[in-house]
């Protein structure tokens, strides 16, 4: 079980969040981003990123959430990402590690159950949790994944990670960003880009690197995208007795309009009969940064209604 390892400190990109770490179960440092009331009678949210992501994506969200409905707020670093520890061992970068990481670290918190957020690894995540602790998870928000993953989405995320040059400046950080991503986001302000690269890339010694183990890219290596990616309707159905919220990107390649609608009406069938919404996020790609005043009204909203206390 982690143990935590230092006092919490203030996250140093993220106003307003405190910083606290953790040690895993094989010795490396973890961190988690907190901010809200962690005394408030209402479910804790979980958020999870990405695979190559880090907690910063969750910074407004995560506080929008804390402000206008007391929550406390957790937005976690997998091993090589964020202010977490780089694994030795690039194999570990795995999903039922970084899950083990997940339930060991919320024991580790004191948190029986939970509200969860989970943007498209993080989903991922949010499935399994729902298979192997089910008692944990009272409602999910599924960010652009699904049971059904597009493989042109899975090569073009293979074709940049890891592979993407230091950009010399946050100028040509920009500039990077716009060509990998600009069609995927057509409508993005110079203010959000720049928010975007500061979250990709941190300054040290001078320099700009990745806030991810570029060694992810090796855990993509051998996948084989010319066969069927198998689907993974067992999992998703594993949710079906919590309340759910789909959100996909209107540009989304990895999450198809036909998944997503097969998924909000799967979920509704059956015994379990839990409330399921679909909330498109426009002119988003893979996957919506959940900063737009519409996809915000609806995660919390949803969260309202998935934890009404």
């Amino acid at each position: 079980m982690p143990m935590p390892s230092d006092a919490e400190t203030p996250h140093p990109d993220m106003p307003g969040w405190q910083s606290l770490f953790f040690r895993s179960g094989d010795g490396l440092r973890l961190h988690v981003a907190e901010t809200g009331n962690r005394h408030s009678p209402r479910l804790p949210v979980i958020c999870l990123p990405g695979l190559t992501r880090n907690a910063m994506d969750f910074d407004l969200i995560g506080s929008r959430i804390a402000a206008e409905q007391g929550r406390r707020v957790l937005a976690f670093d997998y091993r090589g990402r964020g202010l977490s520890d780089f694994d030795s061992d690039w194999q570990k970068y795995d999903l039922m590690v970084e899950l083990e990481d997940l339930h060991a670290t919320l024991t580790a918190l004191g948190i029986p159950r939970a509200l969860f957020l989970g943007t498209s690894r993080g989903g991922l995540l949010t499935m399994l949790t729902a298979i192997t602790r089910p008692g944990v998870l009272a409602g999910a928000v599924l960010n652009d994944i699904g049971a059904i993953i597009e493989a042109q989405g899975l090569a073009r995320i293979r074709s940049y990670v890891g592979k993407i040059p230091p950009p010399r400046s946050e100028d040509q950080a920009v500039i990077t960003l716009k060509h990998l991503f600009g069609g995927s986001f057509p409508e993005e302000t110079e203010e959000s880009w720049l928010a975007f690269a500061r979250r990709v890339w941190k300054t040290e010694n001078g320099q700009l690197i990745p806030r991810y183990d570029t060694n992810l890219m090796r855990t993509l290596t051998n996948l084989d995208l010319e066969k069927p990616i198998p689907p993974l309707w067992p999992q998703f159905d594993a949710l079906k007795p919590v309340p759910f919220l789909l959100i996909r990107g209107e540009l989304s390649d990895l999450l198809s309009q036909q998944t997503a609608e097969a998924m909000v009406a799967r979920h509704q069938e059956g015994d379990f009969g839990q409330p399921a919404r679909l909330h498109i996020a426009p002119k988003q790609g893979h996957a919506p940064l959940l900063e737009d005043e519409p996809t915000i009204a609806a995660i919390l909203d949803f969260l309202a209604m998935a934890d009404p206390a």
